[in-house]
């Protein structure tokens, strides 16, 4: 498979571990990534800010891919072909934009940011 199959199907796929997150047939280990990974996929801030050299383009490279793919391998085959079928063509616009799914990112870069301060302050 290509690298522009693979980019194609990623772009299936998203939407796929969406629809398949609503099934009742899907694990709920299954689920539980497959949230984080439509979560991170959608959330318009990214784990690592493209701004920051070579690193910020590791999420788009190989974060979401990795994510995407172990999220795919838990799903059931089944599930996920009937998912993927359904999903063709979903985002054809793009990708939907929610400043919600921003808030478990916003989240840990607070977290990194107290302990930062913490280890700070208790050295000082």
């Amino acid at each position: 498979m290509t690298l522009k199959e693979r980019a194609k199907q990623l772009k299936t796929d998203i939407p796929a571990v969406f629809l398949a997150l609503k099934k009742r047939e899907t694990p709920w280990t299954a689920k539980l990534l497959a949230a984080v990974t439509v979560g991170y996929a959608l959330s318009p801030i990214d784990l690592i800010p493209d701004f920051i050299p070579v690193l910020g383009y590791l999420d788009d490279l190989i974060i979401l891919p990795a994510l995407v793919a172990l999220t795919v391998k838990l799903i059931p085959a089944d599930v996920m072909a009937a998912c993927r079928a359904e999903a063709e063509g979903m985002w054809s616009g793009g990708k939907p934009k929610r400043w919600y799914y921003a808030v478990p990112i916003v989240l840990v870069w607070l977290l990194v940011v107290w302990l930062i301060v913490r280890v700070i302050l208790k050295a000082g």
